[in-house]
């Protein structure tokens, strides 16, 4: 990556979103105490000619951490598959600029980002494409892009930070797809409940410099989990992924003791779902 000149980058609607998510991760990155590590983001958001506080606002040590510690549970998703397939094959859905690829390689894994070509072009332009890692503009409700994965060493599908821009047909449709498709495998997904999903169609998430988050047609509660089996027959587990400990009160505390609270645990923002599929 050339980091002389500063790269123009221009997104709208839900591409833009990977903006937001790389200056969080990125901060959080900075901070000197954090059990987080992600120097590519640093390195990105430092060479991206993007106004990423006049368009986000400061960045928030809240929401930083809170999204470091999204992006560490999906993170030890992928080293638990690749623990067990160290040769296998991760389908990043959506990927955006997430930079997991360096968070997570084992040496041997290989790789494949989908999304659409706007981001693609982005994604291509700053994180080319390697040995063993390459990205593929295809939507993720396109089923093309099943056709490009190596299923013979084992896949795992990961989607974060997309299914709740998706519509609910959409969303279970995927599922469907991936369940079909492969057998044995699983995919990781995250989910905003229906009371976030709700407030985003309203325009009820905007920062005070005007940036307003996209409409999540999608939400789902965490007592909605078994709901997910639903998709298709060949679905033999579905689990919620535990967030990491983190810092704070909130993080620290009070976080991990409403994933256990009945009533309280609809209230937190997000989630993280495991479901895997049974062989044939």
């Amino acid at each position: 990556m050339d980091h002389g000149t500063p790269r123009t980058v221009a997104l709208s609607a839900v591409p833009e979103t990977l903006l937001w998510n790389l200056y969080h991760r990125s901060f959080a990155a900075r901070q000197p105490l954090a059990a987080f590590e992600d120097p590519r983001a640093v390195t990105l958001v430092d060479s991206i000619g993007y106004p990423f506080e006049e368009t986000f606002g400061p960045p928030s040590p809240f929401l930083a951490q809170g999204q470091a510690l999204r992006v560490l549970t999906f993170d030890s998703v992928v080293r638990d598959f690749l623990a067990e397939h160290p040769d296998g094959t991760v389908v990043a859905l959506g990927e955006g600029l997430e930079t997991q690829f360096w968070r997570v390689d084992n040496g041997r894994v290989n790789w494949l980002s989908v999304d659409l070509p706007e981001t693609v072009a982005v994604r291509r332009d700053l994180l080319p494409d390697g040995e063993r890692r390459r990205t593929l503009a295809c939507s993720a409700l396109d089923p093309a892009w099943m056709e490009e994965v190596d299923t013979s060493r084992g896949v795992l599908v990961t989607a974060q930070g997309l299914l709740m821009y998706l519509r609910p047909a959409e969303v279970r449709e995927l599922i469907a797809r991936c369940a079909e498709r492969f057998p044995g495998g699983a995919l990781v997904f995250d989910a905003v409940p229906r009371w976030f999903s709700a407030r985003t169609a309203h325009g009820g998430m905007t920062t005070v410099q005007g940036y307003t988050t996209p409409p999540m047609p999608w939400g789902m509660n965490a007592g909605e989990l078994r709901k997910v089996f639903t998709a298709h027959p060949g679905i033999s587990e579905v689990r919620e992924v535990p967030v990491p400990r983190g810092r704070g009160v909130f993080f620290g505390t009070v976080a991990p003791l409403a994933r256990r609270v009945p009533g309280v645990r609809n209230l937190r923002p997000t989630m993280t779902v495991l479901t895997r599929f049974a062989p044939r």
